[in-house]
Formats: C-alpha cells, structure tokens, sequence
C-alpha cells in the first residue's frame, strides 16, 4: 500500500512491526517495504523540486538492511552511485541522498552515528569515483579504510540501476585479490568477544544496563557475518545477506552453519527486549532454559569454528 507522507509510514510500520516480529524473513521483508516507500517519495519529491535524475543511478543499502538482517529497530546505512560524473549530478543526488535520510527518520529509522547516509557526499558518488575510492581503501588497507571496504561490500541494491553495484563489487573483490589484502581483512575482524567461558558458561555483561545478557552482536553474530563475507570475497561471490553467501559456499558443514545463524535471528527476535535499537542486541540469560542455553553456546561455538576456517582457508592462500 503506497503512502504519500513520511508520517503514514511511519504508521504503518508501527501497525505491521508487531505481527511481522516473530519471524526473520517477514521482519525484513517488511523494512524493504518501508524504505521502498520513503525512498520512492523522496525521489518524487526531488523530481518536483529539481526535474528527473539527470543520470542513471542505483540507490543501495548496507549494514543489516544489506544483508537482509535487520532487528526490530534498525538505524540508516545507504549510498548512491551515478554514472555521470557531472556537478550537476552530484548536487541533485546528494539533495535525494539528504531528503531520503530525513524521510527515513521520520519513518522511525534513526540516523546513522558514523554518517553512512546518502546524503553524505563520502557515501554518494559517481561510478569512476566509487572506483578510485576502492583503490585508496584497498592501497591504504588501514583499520578504518578495510572497514568502510567492508561496510560497502554489505551493499544491496535496492533501487535503479542494479548492475552499478554488482560491477563495483566485482571490481572490489579483483582489487582485493590483486593487491592480496584478503588475510590482513581477516586480520581486521580477529578480536571477537567470548562468549562461552573456559568452565562453559554463558560470558554475560557484568556491568551497565545490559548487566546479565549477552552480547549476541559482538560474541555470536559477528563471527558468522564476518566470516561468511570473508569467503564470498575470496570466492566472488556477490550475494549479501549471511544466509545467502553460505548457501553458495563450497565449504564442509555449511548447511549446519546456515541452522545455527538462523536460529540465532530468531533467538535475537525472541528473547531480547527491543526497547531499542541497542537492546536488541543483547540476550537476557535468565529467560533462557537450560536447553536454551546449551543450543546457544553451541551456535557461538559453531560460529568461532567457521571463523577460525575462513582464517585458516585465506592464511592458506594469503
């Protein structure tokens, strides 16, 4: 169903977030559904202010919302890219990439704290331009250029011209192995938080409002997600989400990984609180039974196992 305000979707998100809640795939089929209709009413409203783009373009998506992953509550991570490199182009682009951030917060999406939003002129570029910034990440290989390198390959496409973002990509990843940069990426993504202990028991937070859950972002979601972008990167493979790179590896035991990463979504769907943003994250251990809590310390087992693989697989090769 369309809507013409940034207010009636914020409402309708708010009337359908409740029943979508309980299951993965209908939760993020429903946050497309959301960001399709703001990014579609910011467009037109640009349209009328300033004509139709003066340039084939591909509106996309990182983060979670680029891997089909998202909570609940989920905050803004997206970029443009356009293929002429004209001023023209770059002044109308940012205006959409600004007017969408803005609808997208009226919408119950909050804004990015490291400014990854379309209206930030270092995430909305021409397509030579996203080139060159590929190669001074991938030349650079610091801890903060490998990051915004791997917050882009988490791009989706989501609307325009899809093939933009599939070439960028691919562009990407023989940067990579050109420049060999695969093992000191895996280097980037090695300090993982425990969340099993030496004794086996779950390593809670001992302090701050979070005290007595876990951290599932940091000590169980991160090992898969890293992992599973790692070996699509060496692999070439262009899908985003966790679950999808997975199905496409060649890799011993990927089905059992592929079960442990989804029932960690939904462990992360039932049980955390979703308060906000953040408490999504964190995992109350006192709801769990003890069944609950043994499967849980197997998935954050499984997941450091298929981490420590593609480490070992890219060491390998590196």
């Amino acid at each position: 169903m369309k809507h013409d305000t940034y207010s009636a979707i914020a409402e309708y998100k708010k009337i359908h977030m409740t029943k979508a809640s309980n299951d993965h795939f209908q939760l993020n089929q429903l946050h497309d559904n959301i960001i399709k209709q703001v990014f579609e009413l910011s467009l037109n409203a640009i349209i009328e202010l300033n004509g139709p783009p003066p340039s084939p373009f591909s509106f996309f998506v990182m983060g979670s919302a680029g891997r089909f992953e998202q909570s609940i509550w989920s905050d803004q991570d997206h970029g443009i890219i356009y293929v002429d490199p004209t001023h023209e182009a770059k002044a109308y682009f940012l205006a959409l990439g600004k007017e969408v951030s803005k609808g997208l917060f009226q919408a119950g999406y909050p804004y990015c704290d490291g400014g990854v939003m379309s209206g930030n002129p270092f995430w909305c570029k021409a397509q030579s331009e996203w080139e060159r910034q590929i190669l001074n990440w991938t030349a650079e290989a610091s801890w903060e250029s490998l990051r915004y390198l791997l917050i882009f390959i988490d791009g989706r496409s989501f609307y325009g011209l899809d093939p933009l973002m599939e070439q960028l990509k691919t562009f990407a990843y023989q940067t990579v192995q050109k420049e060999q940069i695969l093992p000191r990426i895996y280097k980037n993504t090695l300090h993982l938080k425990k969340g099993v202990g030496v004794l086996g028991q779950i390593l809670v937070e001992t302090h701050g409002v979070h005290t007595g859950s876990l951290n599932l972002k940091e000590t169980a979601l991160f090992p898969y997600i890293n992992a599973a972008r790692l070996l699509a990167m060496k692999e070439n493979i262009l899908e985003t989400s966790t679950l999808a790179r997975l199905d496409k590896l060649q890799i011993h035991d990927k089905d059992l990984y592929k079960t442990m990463f989804l029932k960690l979504l939904n462990y992360r769907l039932q049980f955390a609180s979703h308060t906000d943003y953040e408490s999504g994250h964190y995992l109350p251990a006192d709801k769990l039974t003890k069944e609950q809590k043994n499967e849980v310390k197997e998935i954050i087992r499984n997941g450091v196992a298929l981490h420590q693989y593609a480490g070992k697989l890219i060491d390998k090769e590196g």
